[in-house]
Formats: structure tokens, sequence, C-alpha cells
């Protein structure tokens, strides 16, 4: 049997592949935090007035989401960059379950966006640094976490951490997911586009995820 993983829910994911949530966490207690140059915080004003004019006209479809804001937001943050490099909307690997109650069942899904780092020593496995699952601005990003749950789950195999967004282009939730014996995944307080403290944290953490994957490359 076949399960799409756009369909799972959060206590299916839980079931199915072990995954076990921990408590709320803190970006400084995880991430090297920098301020933001002025060009930055234009930058990001820009993003959000330009999200804005859609936002109001009507609810925004998911690919404007990602035109107007997931991919201004990454590219400002320096994933564009090489040795970064951007995969879109590709399947995952075939998820088999390892149950005998759910024998024969496998996890299928296509992802919206993932970031790999192609250089880093991890055998035959890309490393994945950011993992990105993109909804229509009028769905709230955590309908979309258990699809991220279940795209990240293989890549676990083959490094200790990865990091997750879910986002609604007004909305921003990071998932912070770990190799443990089962997996564990852990929330980040929510981020918000529109609200300046909230919005500067956003960028800062998109930062912060690709300099923890690169350290010797410079994001500026």
């Amino acid at each position: 049997m076949a399960l799409n993983a756009e369909k799972l829910s959060i206590k299916e994911v839980h079931r199915l592949l072990g995954f076990q949530k921990q408590p709320i966490g803190t970006y400084e207690m995880l991430l090297s935090l920098e301020p933001l140059t002025s060009f930055e915080q234009q930058e990001l004003m820009q993003i959000a007035e330009d999200f804005d004019r859609y936002l109001i006209a009507d609810k925004v479809p998911e690919g404007l989401v990602k035109a107007l804001t997931t991919f201004p937001l990454i590219r400002l943050a320096g994933f564009y960059r090489y040795p970064v490099e951007l995969c879109l909307e590709e399947s995952i690997d075939q998820i088999s379950i390892d149950d005998p109650a759910d024998e024969d069942t496998v996890i299928t899904g296509r992802f919206d966006i993932l970031a790999i780092n192609q250089t880093a020593p991890s055998g035959s496995q890309p490393f994945w640094i950011l993992l990105i699952e993109s909804k229509n601005s009028a769905i709230d990003p955590s309908v979309g976490l258990s699809q991220l749950l279940t795209y990240a789950f293989t890549s676990l195999m083959y490094q200790d951490s990865v990091w997750g967004l879910v986002t609604n282009g007004l909305n921003y939730q990071f998932v912070h997911l770990q190799q443990d014996t089962p997996p564990t995944y852990q929330l980040l307080p929510p981020l918000h586009l529109f609200e300046v403290d909230r919005s500067v944290l956003l960028l800062q953490t998109l930062k912060a995820i690709r300099q923890i994957a690169l350290p010797d490359s410079a994001v500026a």
C-alpha cells in the first residue's frame, strides 16, 4: 500500500516513522545569530511590501508565495551561492515501513525546495542544509509539518540533523530534526514577515542555518 506524505497526519507520522516531539527550543541555543546589514534590512522590508500588495488583493497561491517570499529570502540569506545547490519539486525515495503491522506499506511524496551542500563528505549522499515546504497564504503552515518530517526522515540516515521550514509566506515555522533513536524534532517559536523583530529573526535564522552547514563559506 502506498501512502502520500501530503495526506498523513502528525499522529500517523509519529506512528509510522517513530518521530518524537521535543520541547520548543530557542534560536539562540541552536544557532549563532548575527546582526543584519542596512542593505539586508531594506531588502527584507521590500520583500514584505511586495507580498503585502498581493495579500491585500486576495489569498496568494503557493507558487506566488515561493516567488514573492521564499526565493527572495533564501537568496538574500546566501543559499544561491556555491557550494549550495537548490532542488525543486522532486520526488522522495519511497520510505518502506519496517513494522509487521504495516507490512508492504511505503510512503511517497514530492518536496518543494531543498538546499543541499554537494561538497560535504557524507558518502554518496548530499548533505541536506534546509528543507522548505510552502503553502498558499490561506493555509496555516502547521498543515505542512507532517510532510516536512516525512521528507526529511531519510536524510537522517546520513547526517546528524537537518533544518526544516514550513511557510505560507506570512508565517514561518522552523523545525530542527535530529538523528536519535527514535528520531526527534523540535519546533522553534513561529516567525512573521510583517512584524519587524520577528522578520529580522527570520532572515538571521536563514543566514545562520546556511553558515552552520558551510562554516568556511562567506554568506555576505
